[in-house]
Parts: structure tokens; C-alpha cells; sequence
């Protein structure tokens, strides 16, 4: 295809990435532009260009030239010059023409995917053959999900140095060219679509794609399978359940991973095995009461209670009364345990039930009003809805003993506008006359959340850590459970205490394969038990898998986790108020928080959560590993953690409520005679 009477062009060497100088400074190739102008028009060579791009399948190779028309117009497979000035019809053609020479190859290697629950971690490397990966940010990869209806979903990976890996594969890589070809990944499949849902049901094909920008703007994209992966699944497929609760959902699916021969890729299949609405069981469970015992239950409760503060108060009775447990134990025991030492005539009532769901007999009801109304003193630790509404008596207290210590996540009234929080005009917790915190420096907070005065709530500290300083207690609990439970001595003891997940107790939940138990087993299972001391609202099923029997431990239905304190050795929690009790023993704390930005932002704290926690934040089976391997638990951030939220360190506290809270009442009461 070459023309007579002309001249080949001088080219001169690549001054920057894609760009040419050709024969003076006023001339040169750019590869996104495809032709630069100079300075003459002709409407003959911009057509005879036109053709050969045209017949550009019998392009010479780049190593000749062919030449247009006049010794001043040369065209190579990478290059087109003419002195022009408007050659702004042409430069489409011509940048077609220079793509249309380009045989783009991907190059990818999976060396690594595995599973935990419904979490894969994938790594390998991917690049485009002959395009440099030499600037990070010019480069991005993605997992590519299409199911049968074609739909997509995108997974980001981060890119990583193809040097960090050493398969026999990457050894041929030049790690100058394609240095950020590597890729590491982690999806959660259980928590992957909207609103964290898990992955739709559907059958999926799994996809790599890579886009890398050139300096000039230009981009390539390329999408590839993953290649032979076969080897990574044992016995061809891996399967696993996903779950996901709320308060108005609950979800369960299944996952198989398998191995898709034609298509040479990972394909997963999510299938839905239940979709239910919790909130319309209880609606169910309340139409079986019926529309009689639900009046009894709000209306004529509050009426039963009206009537029954035209008694007389009885001065010496103190009434304990919960919706969250059977038994005395927490911090009434220890109150109910200091009042009965001292020399007074109290008259003790007892009403408990196990949750606030719980259906209460009319009797039960009853008894509620007329305990509530008559009582000097009704004592609280935890959430009570049906005492909220009350207006209670002049010269009676309702003492909130709150089951939790410290200032740590918002609660209350503190979490007005977060998902889950309360509504402004909620009654919650504002009829409370006194309220007790472990620190003068976190009374504010918990007025706040109670929407109460600051007045009302009084630093006496926390009655249950009395037993923290009680070390003839301690060694008998010890004792105790070590006759109980032989296997917890000769090793150190791990305690896994994390919070629940979801907004309150009908939406409660773990994602427990956010922990990878077998590497845990591998890694510490000669020198650490491993306890596991779940949330008691937590609803998804969990169980310890055979193989690993001897190592982990499920202690979630063991009532006082204060007593399994005193027989850890390191504690692992998240955003639990347990490490307020476990700081005052002075040993070591790692805070596991996979979802911290994400908890935080829907949950929210009182303070700067990465430099308020005692302790090591880790993301990662693989970096809680390393922490407790390494002994990198920052001892010396408790101390200074103590000291503030613990205004007393004496054991004393359930005598300052008795002293201050009660007896202190009565004094007044006298004085008032």
C-alpha cells in the first residue's frame, strides 16, 4: 500500500509515556489525540489516510513505513503525520486505526482463596500484557459477580506489589513493569448486598476485571474468569449459611461455591431458605392474649397503680424488680446482700421475669401495680417498659442500678437520630429519681441517656465490682470453677465476650465467621482454652465444631461473667462495658472490631473510640493472632483508664448506695417529720 514519490519521516526517540517527537518542534504524535497538527491543510491526504485506515488489516508492520501522497505525510502502525492544521475529521479515523493494532492480553493467576462461614479472601495478580502497572493510582481491580439475569455486582480489591508474592508463576512477572499487579480481597457474602443482606438468590459467575489509565487519560478494561480454582475447593464445592436479623427480618440462606469447567471461574449459588417477619410473631403471640389482657396489661395497669397510691406508703419496703433476669444476682444481689447486714427492719418483694416479652399473669400485674405504688423503694437495673409511664409518689425513689459500667457506646436519649434510638418524646427512663454511675466524669452521659437531671445520678461506684477487691471471694470462685470445669487448668484461658450486633434484642446477632477458627486452633491451641461468653440476646445458631472440642468453649449460658473474669488471662471484647470490670484486674485486653467505622457510624460512642480502649484494636483473626503471640497488649494504657472512670477503688460501692441511695432517704424523710 505505498505511494509513489515520498519520503520516509525522521522519527525521534519517546520524550514522554505515548508521545513521539516527529522532525521539529512543532510536529509529534500523541497516543489519546492519534494525530497532531502543524501546518497545512489537504483534503487528498486526509482521504488517502481514510483508505488506508480502511484496509487496515494489511497494515505494514511497525518497523516500516508507508507514505502518503508528499514527502511530508508518513504513517506507521503507531503513527500518522501531516503538516495540517485542520485535521479535526480525520482524528477519529486515525485513532481507530491505532487501537485496531493493539492485541490487548490479560495475564492473571489466582494463588490463594478460601473460606471462614460465608467470608472468601482471594489473592493472585492480574495485569494486561505490554500496559505497565507502574503507578498505584492508576490502577483498579474488581470482582465481578453476573447472575442469570445478567445483573451485576462490583467488589473492590486493593492492589498490592506483585513482588510480595512467591509462587513459581510470579517469578517470570517483570516486577519493574507490572508493579502493582498484585490483588488481595475479603467478601463477606453473608452481609454483601443492600442494607447488609446477603448475596440474592441466584446463580453467580464470578469475574475479574482490571482498569488502568495511561498518563494521558486513556483507560483499558478488561474482564477475565478466575481461571482453574478447583484446587482451592475440597471435594469439588464448599457450602456454608448466611443470616441476617432485624427487627422486622430475618433471613436464612445457603452458599455453594463450585467450580464451573466451561466457563473456567468460581460459580456460587445463594439459595433462600426462610424470610420472615419476627415482629409479626409477637404480633401473633399478642392476638393469642387478647385484646382484654392487653387493656389489663397497659390501661388497667396504670389504673390498678393510680388506686393503689392512695395507700399509705409503706416506709421500709423496698421492692427489687427486673424484666431481664429470674434470680437475684449483678448488682442487686450485692445491694440486697449490704442491707440485710445492717439493723434495719426492710421488707424485701421480689419480681422478676426472664425478658420483657415475657407474659405476665394478671395476678403478676396486679402485684406489680400494688408493689410499685406502696414501696419506699424500687430498685431497677435494666430496661423496664411498663414503669415508665408511671408517675411515681411523692417521697418514693426509683433507683436505677443500670446493669452496665462505664460510659462506652451511646445509650438512651443519647442516641436520638441514630438508627434504633428512641423518639424525643419517649417516656423512657425519665421517671427516674436517682441513678448511679462508677465516675463523677460520666454522670453527665448517663443523665443524658436517662433523660434525667444531672443532680440525680450520684457516683457511688458499681456494686458488683465490690468483688474485685474481694481476693478470699475471687479464690473461692476460682476454686469453684476449676472443680467444675477440670479442663480450665494447666493452660490460659482466652475469653471471648464481644457485644451484639442490630439495634436491640428482637434484631440481636454475632457474625461468627468473622472469626476463623481454625486458625485459631492451629495457633494457640497448645498454650490457651478458648471461652466463648455471648450476649445473651444473641439469636443466630452457633455451634463449636468437633474437631476443635478441646480448645473452645461455650460458657454463654454461665449467668455472672464477672466470675469468669477472675479466671482469664487475656479477654477479648469489642464494645462491651465488660472492660470497664476487667481494667480493675490489671490484665491484658485485645479489642476485635472488624466493623468499627460501621458500628460507629450507626451506633456511635462517648468518646473517641481508637484512643479511649485500654487495649490493642485488631480487625482480623490473622492480627489477633499476631497480638497474642507477640504479647503486644499495651499494658500501660489501663492504669490511666482506671483512674477515670473509677472515682473509688475500694470495694465500697455497695455500701455508698445503701448509705447514700437508702438510708440517706430515710434521714430525710425524719428530718421532713
Amino acid at each position: 500500500m505505498n505511494s509513489p514519490g515520498l519520503k520516509e519521516s525522521n522519527l525521534h526517540k519517546k520524550i514522554a509515556p505515548n508521545e513521539l517527537k516527529i522532525n521539529d518542534d512543532n510536529t509529534n504524535y500523541n497516543e489519546e489525540v492519534g494525530v497532531i497538527k502543524t501546518n497545512e491543510y489537504d483534503e487528498e491526504v486526509i482521504r488517502a489516510a481514510k483508505e488506508m485506515i480502511a484496509a487496515g488489516k494489511n497494515l505494514p508492520t511497525a518497523t516500516s513505513h508507508t507514505h502518503i501522497n508528499d514527502e511530508n505525510t508518513t504513517y506507521t502502525e503507531d503513527l500518522l503525520v501531516k503538516n495540517i492544521d485542520h485535521a479535526e475529521n480525520m482524528l477519529p479515523s486515525a485513532k481507530r486505526m491505532i487501537d485496531a493494532g493493539k492485541e490487548i492480553i490479560p495475564k492473571r493467576t489466582i494463588s490463594h482463596l478460601s473460606w471462614n462461614g460465608a467470608i472468601m479472601e482471594i489473592k493472585g495478580y492480574y495485569y494486561l500484557q505490554d500496559i505497565p502497572l507502574r503507578d498505584e493510582d492508576l490502577v483498579k481491580k474488581r470482582l465481578i459477580l453476573i447472575n442469570e439475569e445478567k445483573e451485576k455486582i462490583a467488589i473492590p480489591l486493593r492492589d498490592v506489589l506483585v513482588e510480595l508474592f512467591n509462587d513459581d508463576k510470579s517469578k517470570n512477572i517483570d516486577v519493574d513493569v507490572y508493579k502493582w499487579a498484585g490483588f488481595v480481597g475479603t467478601v463477606n457474602f453473608a452481609t454483601i448486598s443492600k442494607n447488609a443482606h446477603p448475596l440474592p438468590a441466584s446463580l453467580y459467575k464470578m469475574f475479574i476485571e482490571i482498569e488502568i489509565q495511561d498518563y494521558n487519560g486513556k483507560k483499558y478494561s478488561r474482564m477475565y474468569p478466575l481461571g482453574n480454582i478447583e484446587r482451592f475447593l475440597h471435594h469439588q464445592f464448599y457450602t456454608t449459611k448466611m443470616e441476617y436479623f432485624s427487627n422486622r427480618k430475618e433471613m436464612r440462606y445457603n452458599l455453594l461455591a463450585s467450580y464451573d469447567e466451561h466457563e473456567k471461574t468460581l460459580t456460587l449459588r445463594s439459595t433462600q431458605l426462610m424470610d420472615i417477619d419476627p415482629s409479626r410473631l409477637i404480633i401473633e403471640k399478642n392476638k393469642s392474649n387478647g385484646l382484654i389482657y392487653k387493656i389489663i396489661k397497659t390501661i388497667g395497669f396504670r389504673g390498678l397503680y393510680s388506686i393503689f397510691k392512695l395507700l399509705p406508703m409503706q416506709k421500709n419496703k423496698v421492692l427489687f424488680t427486673s424484666d431481664s433476669r429470674t434470680e437475684m444476682s449483678g448488682n442487686f444481689e450485692f445491694v440486697y446482700e449490704e442491707m440485710q447486714s445492717r439493723e434495719f427492719d426492710w421488707k424485701y418483694r421480689f419480681l422478676f421475669k426472664e425478658g420483657i416479652t415475657d407474659k405476665k399473669t394478671i395476678g403478676e400485674i396486679v402485684e406489680l401495680a400494688y408493689h410499685l405504688a406502696t414501696s419506699k423503694v424500687i430498685l431497677l437495673d435494666d430496661f423496664y417498659p411498663m414503669v415508665y409511664p408511671l408517675k411515681i409518689r411523692k417521697n418514693a425513689e426509683l433507683i436505677q442500678l443500670w446493669h452496665a459500667v462505664g460510659a462506652f457506646k451511646k445509650f438512651g436519649f443519647s442516641r436520638i437520630g441514630l438508627p434504633g434510638g428512641p423518639s424525643p418524646k419517649s417516656k423512657n427512663h425519665r421517671n427516674y429519681t436517682k441513678a448511679i454511675v462508677s465516675s463523677d466524669h460520666i454522670g453527665k452521659y448517663y443523665a443524658e441517656g436517662f433523660g434525667i437531671d444531672r443532680e440525680n445520678v450520684v457516683a457511688t461506684g458499681i456494686p458488683r465490682t465490690d468483688v474485685f477487691f474481694d481476693k478470699s471471694y475471687q479464690e473461692e470462685v476460682k476454686e469453684q470453677l476449676y472443680n467444675d470445669y477440670p479442663f480450665l487448668k494447666g493452660k490460659k484461658v482466652i475469653m471471648f465476650a464481644p457485644t451484639f450486633r442490630g439495634n436491640g434484642q428482637q434484631s440481636a446477632y454475632y457474625p461468627m465467621e468473622v472469626l476463623n477458627l481454625h486458625k485459631l486452633y492451629e495457633s494457640l491451641s497448645d498454650e490457651y482454652v478458648f471461652l466463648f461468653k455471648l450476649h445473651p440476646f444473641i439469636k443466630n445458631d452457633f455451634s463449636i465444631p468437633y474437631q476443635y472440642g478441646d480448645f473452645f468453649y461455650d460458657f454463654s449460658s454461665y449467668r455472672e461473667i464477672n466470675d469468669l473474669l477472675f479466671i482469664t488471662d487475656v479477654l477479648i471484647t469489642d464494645y462491651s462495658s465488660v472492660c470497664f470490670e476487667y481494667a480493675l484486674l490489671d490484665k491484658p485486653m485485645i479489642f476485635f472490631s472488624y466493623d468499627v467505622e460501621e458500628y460507629v457510624q450507626k451506633r456511635d460512642f462517648y468518646f473517641e473510640y481508637q484512643s479511649f480502649i485500654p487495649g490493642p484494636l485488631v480487625r482480623s483473626t490473622k492480627e489477633l493472632i499476631e497480638t497474642i503471640i507477640n504479647e503486644n497488649f499495651e499494658m500501660h494504657k489501663i492504669k490511666p483508664f482506671v483512674e477515670y472512670f473509677f472515682d473509688d477503688i475500694d470495694g465500697m460501692s455497695s455500701t455508698r448506695v445503701v448509705d447514700q441511695l437508702i438510708l440517706g432517704l430515710e434521714e430525710e424523710v425524719i428530718e421532713e417529720g
